[in-house]
């Protein structure tokens, strides 16, 4: 998690210098222009208080460590598109309002898996479960077993979100262009959650659990102004305070934590209407 971190700063320092010289530099207009991208993340995420309740247990596992779940690499798993989301997938649509700024939509199909068999400190109760675990517990270490807990956002972590992004061209080779962007933007986490609890299956679905924000900053190739690669590094917080564990509405988990994304997309640019701008 800190090793993203401060990469993120220092591309943000290295951006305000290269936007000091961005009057030296012939641009292109991008305004009234649309690009979308899609493309692939792996993410990191710090450790967090995950709290449990339900009529028969109310407890926190304090400090949990979490892991991504990328998925093995292989043309139909990346490349079908009828596998779209089965990995770590980013995908947005974006306007620019201006030469500079665009406005955009999307989401981070992330993925967050607890580390099995590690030791968290448990505070709470559990009762009538019918297991060893029913008891009061104070600030004591437990294994988080199979047979105890897994609880992974796996289908996925996901983030659907706005930001608003700033462009600058800071190479021009004619046909190749090299711009840096950041931007800020905040959503809503839509994750699907699968949790066995006490070694019992439960009935989890897609439900609004909460809320993300975050900030991004990328590099962008662009190829005969229409096509593009971009390497993205965004950081962010989450906060779900109402993620479902069960088919009752009542059993329920909350949980934040601070997340970082690496993220390599595809894409392209267009117009809707000609630009004589844009001919140049």
């Amino acid at each position: 998690m800190k090793f993203p971190g401060i990469i993120l700063f220092l591309l943000c320092i290295i951006h305000s210098g290269f936007s000091q010289t961005q009057s030296d530099l012939q641009q292109i207009s991008r305004k009234g222009n649309i690009y979308i991208y899609w493309g692939w993340n792996r993410g990191w995420f710090s450790k967090s208080d995950i709290h449990f309740k339900s009529s028969n247990y109310d407890f926190i596992l304090k400090q949990v460590v979490s892991q991504d779940k990328p998925t093995r690499f292989t043309v139909n798993n990346y490349l079908n598109p009828f596998n779209a989301t089965i990995p770590q997938t980013d995908f947005r649509i974006g306007f620019f309002i201006s030469n500079n700024y665009a406005l955009s939509a999307g989401f981070d199909h992330m993925k967050y898996v607890v580390l099995r068999d590690q030791v968290a400190k448990i505070s709470g109760y559990i009762s009538n479960t019918e297991t060893v675990y029913d008891k009061i517990y104070s600030n004591e270490d437990i294994h988080i077993t199979p047979d105890f807990l897994k609880f992974e956002h796996t289908n996925g972590l996901n983030y659907i979100n706005m930001d608003v992004r700033r462009f600058d061209e800071i190479l021009n080779l004619n046909k190749i262009k090299i711009n840096l962007t950041e931007g800020i933007g905040a959503g809503m986490l839509i994750p699907k959650t699968n949790t066995t609890l006490f070694d019992k299956n439960n009935n989890d679905e897609y439900h609004i659990s909460g809320y993300g924000i975050s900030a991004v900053i990328a590099v962008n190739i662009s190829f005969f102004k229409y096509f593009f690669i971009q390497s993205e590094l965004k950081n962010g917080f989450i906060n779900m305070p109402d993620i479902r564990i069960t088919s009752n509405d009542t059993d329920k988990a909350s949980q934040n934590f601070l997340f970082t994304q690496f993220n390599i997309v595809l894409g392209a640019n267009f117009r809707l209407h000609h630009n004589p701008e844009q001919a140049r």
